[in-house]
């Protein structure tokens, strides 16, 4: 594995509210304690998707990432997502989160309003000139458009940029995934949780993971157990996370399964925020299930 410059196992991290809607920094601290010292996570994705970014303010956003680093700063990394689809307001976001303590940023490609490849570039150099941070690109083509995913070409030229040093990747292209690897120095993390090993075994870092917000510490088994040479034990672990990936992930947002599994446990979460609508009782018990058989057989 190529070491990583943000962490090794990053749990995109959802953002707790309170029962009426506002936020929670006090639970925040509580989510990303709980996630680093129990989870074994090294790093924290705040203010991405999973944290329901599109339905948070930018004031909230920068509270988010003091919280979280007050929490768990010095004993993981955090990492701001930052990305919008407006440069400027990407700008304005990235240094806020610098202002606001993170260690690191998450910047999507700028997606609606279809970018060229070029503009997809100037935007994102834009954004890793604007603070003195690392910058993690983010690659999900799904969401932003497939005319913004970004090419081979344009990650040969932005790893040439000193701050931009790694990528969340959810292309579902291991081609471009691994002739990437080959041809530049970015360190890659697998952003979907069912290609964590396949992208690993081409030389990624590490992951951002939406199931390590309830599964952390056996995210990080299959990652240490493939560093470890393990390869058995890591296809074995990651094996076993498949059916609870497929239960968080096929029936909506993982924000929606997540937060219906810690309002069963009790842990910090509270309700989604709309336009997301909170997991039926149907679902929340066949999460349970599927949670309980993967922390068994893990």
């Amino acid at each position: 594995m190529r070491l990583g410059p943000l962490g090794r196992c990053a749990a995109a991290m959802i953002t707790p509210f309170t029962e009426d809607g506002a936020l929670d920094p006090t639970g925040a601290e509580k989510l990303a304690a709980h996630l680093v010292r129990r989870g074994r996570c090294d790093a924290l994705v705040v203010n991405g998707t999973t944290g329901e970014s599109p339905t948070t303010s930018d004031a909230e956003k920068a509270t988010l990432v003091r919280a979280v680093g007050n929490a768990v700063g010095g004993e993981a990394r955090v990492i701001a997502g930052v990305g919008t689809a407006d440069t400027r307001h990407s700008v304005e976001l990235a240094r806020s989160a610098q202002q606001a303590g993170a260690d690191g940023l998450l910047v999507v490609t700028p997606y609606y309003s279809r970018p060229t490849s070029e503009a997809v570039v100037r935007h994102l150099l834009t954004v890793a000139d604007a603070t003195e941070l690392p910058v993690m690109l983010y690659d999900i083509p799904a969401r932003t458009g497939e005319g913004t995913a970004l090419t081979l070409d344009s990650l040969r030229r932005l790893a040439e940029h000193p701050r931009i040093v790694a990528v969340k990747d959810c292309s579902f292209d291991l081609l471009k995934v691994g002739r990437a690897l080959a041809e530049t120095d970015l360190a890659y993390y697998a952003g979907s949780d069912e290609l964590h090993l396949p992208l690993l075994s081409l030389g990624g870092s590490g992951v951002v993971s939406t199931a390590a917000n309830v599964v952390g510490s056996q995210v990080r088994a299959v990652v240490d157990a493939f560093a470890a040479g393990e390869t058995e034990t890591a296809a074995r672990r990651h094996g076993a996370l498949l059916p609870l990936v497929e239960a968080l992930t096929g029936h909506g947002p993982g924000t929606v399964a997540v937060k219906a599994l810690f309002h069963a446990a009790g842990l910090p979460g509270g309700p989604v925020r709309p336009p997301l609508l909170p997991a039926d009782p149907e679902l929340t018990a066949l999460l349970a299930r599927t949670l309980r058989a993967a922390v068994a057989e893990g």
